[in-house]
């Protein structure tokens, strides 16, 4: 008797999407400071900043759903007093961990006056520059789109921590430049 067998072969092939096509969008931000007192720097600092949900959402909503703007952006400082941390959650009306500092001779906060952007970079080339007029303890820097000293409107874009306290005196000057990397993953 004359037999035959039956049998299947499968072949499976596993294709992963096109890798050319997948990107994934992130944004680093680097604040370097110099701290200058009696004109000579005394210390300097690289931070990297974490952008906040509401930073990310104004991207989004400006980019794809035609809402308005932010065409200007300033720094402030974070006064060590109080403070607990920072949120991705935080926005100017709504920041528990934390506190801004005014213990700086401008009336407003400083404008970063940012150039064009450049091989997904952006920044500012001349410093902004805080004139401390008393002594106090920096615990950080945050960019918002409000120039309101104190103030507690605007959207905050970013926040830094130094690892450690920064003690500043009065006639102290912190020099801060402010890079923004839109970099694929």
């Amino acid at each position: 008797m004359n037999r035959m067998r039956f049998g299947q072969k499968v072949n499976v092939e596993l294709i992963k999407g096109d890798a050319i096509m997948r990107n994934e969008l992130k944004f680093k931000g680097k604040f370097q400071i110099e701290h200058i007192r009696k004109g000579k720097v005394i210390n300097k600092f690289d931070l990297n900043n974490g952008v906040v949900d509401e930073g990310l959402d104004a991207i989004l909503d400006i980019m794809f759903h035609d809402a308005t703007k932010i065409s200007t952006w300033y720094i402030g400082l974070v006064d060590n007093s109080g403070f607990t941390g920072f949120s991705s959650s935080d926005t100017m009306s709504s920041h528990s961990g934390w506190n801004e500092s005014t213990a700086y001779t401008e009336s407003n906060r400083v404008e970063w006056t940012e150039g064009a952007a450049s091989g997904q970079s952006i920044t500012n080339s001349t410093p902004v520059t805080f004139n401390m007029n008393a002594t106090a303890t920096i615990k950080g820097i945050f960019i918002v789109s409000n120039n309101t000293k104190g103030g507690t409107s605007g959207t905050l874009w970013s926040t830094a921590a130094f690892a450690s306290t920064v003690s500043v005196n009065n006639g102290d000057q912190l020099k801060i430049t402010y890079t923004l990397n839109a970099a694929q993953a």
